[in-house]
């Protein structure tokens, strides 16, 4: 009996939680939220090192702004700069693919760190979104600094186009699981490989290439896409997904003074 109740009370519990978290929600702006097991993962590789590191943001299937892992891929780092190892992107892409995965849940939000106190993105970040996520539908930037200071951006293409500073959030109303340091060092080491930054030569990286016949962004080429008119724009909201029409006319409402503040991560 005593069994029974507890289970009961741990349900009315969740249910609490999600509607609290559901209501939450539909009253903030767009931000971009983090499982506890996901931030922990990000700021252990981050404190592995002197230098950046970079991977990618797995979400879930309904919520493409909850980061729910921190996917590391080979890369090369120095303490300006992240570069990733061409193949291994393309492995990591066809891994998720084959797990049945869709490319917005593991291929539109780049996480990255800083190893000073900034996390105000550097012309190479600025440079590398606009070449590797330009021609996305939708991606994020989002930058964790070495004292807990955080910077996202939320870039869409669809429409008009246009980007956003949304806030860090960690979400702690859902259930998550306990921090496992052991297996994130293993993976730290077996991708993330160390130099010294030399600025007289920096190092260069090659755009991601998709397989031929295949788009795993998916979106236009942002330097070609036409101007539309008022009805183009009409017919463009029509045909959006619920979720890019909520971001973007979120975007279309917001007060510049408000997403122009500096930024920390909300834990909640």
């Amino acid at each position: 009996m005593k069994k029974d109740y507890v289970k009961t009370a741990r349900s009315r519990e969740r249910k609490a939680k999600m509607k609290n978290r559901n209501n939450f929600q539909k009253n903030q702006k767009p931000m971009l939220r983090f499982s506890p097991t996901a931030w922990a993962k990000l700021l252990f590789c981050r404190d592995m090192t002197n230098n950046e590191v970079g991977g990618f943001g797995i979400t879930e299937a309904d919520d493409l702004l909850f980061v729910t892992d921190f996917a590391l891929i080979k890369q090369k780092v120095t303490s300006v700069s992240v570069v990733f190892a061409d193949e291994s992107v393309a492995d990591f892409f066809e891994d998720q693919v084959a797990a049945g995965i869709k490319p917005e849940q593991f291929a539109r939000i780049w996480l990255h760190t800083h190893p000073g106190n900034s996390p105000e993105p550097s012309m190479t970040d600025e440079q590398t979104f606009t070449r590797v996520f330009g021609k996305c539908d939708w991606s994020v930037m989002c930058i964790v600094a070495q004292d807990g200071g955080t910077f996202a951006r939320l870039r869409f293409n669809v429409g008009p186009g246009g980007e956003v500073k949304i806030p860090v959030y960690v979400d702690y109303s859902f259930e998550f699981d306990a921090a496992n340091f052991e297996l994130w060092e293993q993976q730290y080491k077996a991708n993330v490989e160390e130099e010294i930054f030399n600025p007289v030569e920096q190092p260069k990286q090659t755009p991601i290439q998709p397989k031929p016949g295949t788009d795993l962004f998916g979106g236009k080429d942002p330097d070609n896409v036409p101007q539309l008119s008022g009805e183009d724009l009409l017919a463009e909201l029509d045909s959006m997904e619920p979720f890019e029409r909520e971001i973007f006319m979120d975007e279309l409402a917001v007060r510049s003074d408000f997403w122009n503040e500096e930024s920390e991560a909300f834990y909640g």
